[in-house]
């Protein structure tokens, strides 16, 4: 292998980390300076209300602290959930503090217990307040751990027991106590067995059916799981202008290395993305194949080769397919910029290098076997329906069938998007 491959290696590899580094720190800074404090309350152990701004991360998991402002000018302090009976934020959410038995067994299944009967451990959590009313239902999360709870005016809050066990090796068993519990506590005329044969433990099910008894019931009731108010699910035309270059050498015999000029192109992409419903809506998944076209000639002088010159095309066409991650920053209600990050497949078609010497005779055909790359974004997107985004290419083999040939093809782009829906 040549020196100057080497030498090219250890460039991109450089470029790479250098990316990845700004990247990292991007995200560090805007994810420092995006603090969110909405007005909100807590309760301290004294019965005490304290208006606040709390910070509102629209929390995956039940915290067990929260970071809170006693005003705009004033600095964040934390409090823990041994200093306070209840949070909440305005129009968003609301915990409470409770001493509750929960049962913590797996529901992976390499990790099943072989009882049926749930193992119950008193703890004191936050327990999230899904509804409130006559009948309240709260809800617990941590990691893949997944609770309800429930209680009846002022009675003690119960876990709804649901657990998958194993019978023996090749069986496994439901416990389903939580539908028995619901039938004892919260009988109504328009609730039947048959409600209860038909209910999941899943948040949706059990909301409907709280509401149903709390409706039933004549009482009035909050329901604080919020209904989205943007769509989760986004269709983006996103076509592009791309300055491409590429490289190619042989280590065995140098005559045939070539660096293509850089040359502009039109690309045309079509962007399908998932906005994950939590965090403020801040992060999102996304797939966008994409149509793109590089074509060059370059001319080289040799001296070994007949007729002293080798003229060298490439016309290279692919659709890629980037799989990303996306973070958003809101400026206002209107405005956004993200960066994004993804992993980009490349499918590569009537793609050709044709090498030939001064009076067009073949000198050298090479097929384009691309692989695949890394990608990184940033860009500004107004009134969720127009978008203006950068974003640079790590540099991608378009040689991977050969052993004696590399290739290095980059490309920077910017991209515009129009967002159908």
């Amino acid at each position: 292998m040549g020196k100057s491959h080497v030498l090219g290696r250890i460039k991109i590899n450089k470029m790479k980390r250098k990316a990845l580094l700004l990247l990292i720190a991007i995200i560090s800074i805007n994810s420092y300076s995006q603090i969110s404090f909405e007005k909100g309350y807590y309760i301290d152990n004294s019965d005490k209300k304290i208006n606040c701004l709390i910070k509102n991360i629209d929390w995956v998991n039940n915290p067990s602290e929260i970071e809170y402002k006693l005003s705009e000018n004033t600095k964040a302090k934390y409090i823990g959930i041994t200093s306070i009976k209840e949070f909440g934020i305005l129009k968003a959410s609301k915990y409470i503090r409770s001493a509750v038995k929960i049962d913590r067994s797996s529901g992976n299944l390499n990790y099943l217990s072989d009882t049926k009967a749930p193992i119950f451990k008193e703890e004191q959590l936050f327990l999230k307040v899904i509804i409130e009313g006559k009948a309240n239902l709260y809800h617990y999360k941590e990691g893949n751990l997944e609770r309800y709870f429930y209680n009846k005016g002022n009675a003690a809050i119960e876990q709804l027991v649901f657990k998958n066990y194993k019978i023996n090796e090749y069986d496994l068993g439901k416990n389903n106590r939580f539908k028995q519990q619901l039938w004892n506590d919260l009988k109504c005329s328009s609730i039947t067995m048959k409600n209860i044969e038909n209910l999941e433990y899943k948040k949706n099910s059990l909301i409907r059916f709280f509401t149903e008894f709390n409706v039933c019931s004549n009482s009035e009731f909050i329901n604080y799981e919020k209904k989205q108010k943007i769509d989760l699910f986004n269709l983006t035309l996103r076509p592009r202008l791309n300055n491409s270059s590429l490289n190619i050498q042989n280590s065995s015999y140098s005559t045939s290395d070539t660096k293509f000029s850089n040359k502009l192109s039109i690309g045309f992409g079509l962007e399908a993305e998932y906005i994950f419903p939590f965090n403020k809506n801040k992060w999102s998944v996304f797939i966008e194949p994409t149509y793109q076209n590089y074509k060059a000639e370059k001319t080289t002088d040799v001296s070994n080769v007949l007729g002293g010159k080798i003229i060298s095309e490439v016309n290279y066409n692919s659709i890629e397919v980037p799989l990303g991650i996306r973070h958003y920053f809101f400026i206002n209600s209107t405005s956004k910029v993200f960066i994004n990050a993804s992993y980009v497949l490349d499918f590569s078609f009537k793609t050709s290098i044709e090498q030939k010497r001064s009076d067009n005779s073949n000198f050298k055909s090479l097929k384009i076997d691309s692989r695949n790359n890394l990608a990184f974004g940033m860009g500004y997107k107004l009134n969720d329906k127009y978008g203006l985004e950068f974003r640079y290419q790590t540099s991608r083999e378009v040689l991977g069938d050969y052993v004696f040939w590399s290739s290095d093809f980059k490309t920077v782009s910017i991209i515009f998007g129009y967002t159908i829906f």
